[in-house]
């Protein structure tokens, strides 16, 4: 009983519709920053090396880049109202979720081999796609209730 509460006040909280983001995808996240009163919008660009329970509301992903030649890893909630927006950039073949090894990795050893994807459709929300069936909806409910008149 406690778990279906849980379940929904979970949910309340998910966003309507994320991107499909994978292991060994390089994204762009653009993420909130609060300093002092105000609200700047800062982007960080990294390969995904991990993505942590994606159906949940506590979906995570950890993102790495190589910055002045130190590499930092930033872990980011998708759900979070301060994650503004995931874009990806690039696609790669891996054959795992966790992608750890990077981390031992620097130069072209680092690379993973880039994989051919539509950029414009996976950046895609599915949100879009729903706000579109509802407008069909009411045309076919006309069209019932005119033959029931006739």
């Amino acid at each position: 009983m406690s778990f279906l509460v849980l379940k929904k006040i979970g949910d309340a909280q998910k966003k309507k519709a994320i991107v499909d983001v994978r292991s060994g995808d390089t994204v762009k996240v653009t993420q909130k920053i609060k300093e002092g009163e105000k609200f700047r919008l800062q982007v960080f660009e990294g390969v995904v090396i991990r993505v942590d329970r994606k159906e949940s509301h506590t979906a995570r992903i950890v993102v790495r880049k190589i910055a002045s030649g130190i590499g930092v890893e930033k872990s980011f909630l998708m759900h979070s109202p301060l994650v503004e927006k995931v874009e990806i950039v690039k696609r790669a073949k891996v054959r795992r979720n966790n992608l750890s090894y990077l981390r031992n990795r620097s130069g072209k050893s680092a690379r993973l081999v880039a994989k051919d994807f539509d950029r414009v459709a996976v950046n895609t929300l599915k949100e879009d796609v729903a706000a579109e069936a509802p407008a069909e909806a009411p045309v076919e409910a006309e069209k019932t209730e005119e033959v029931a008149a006739a």
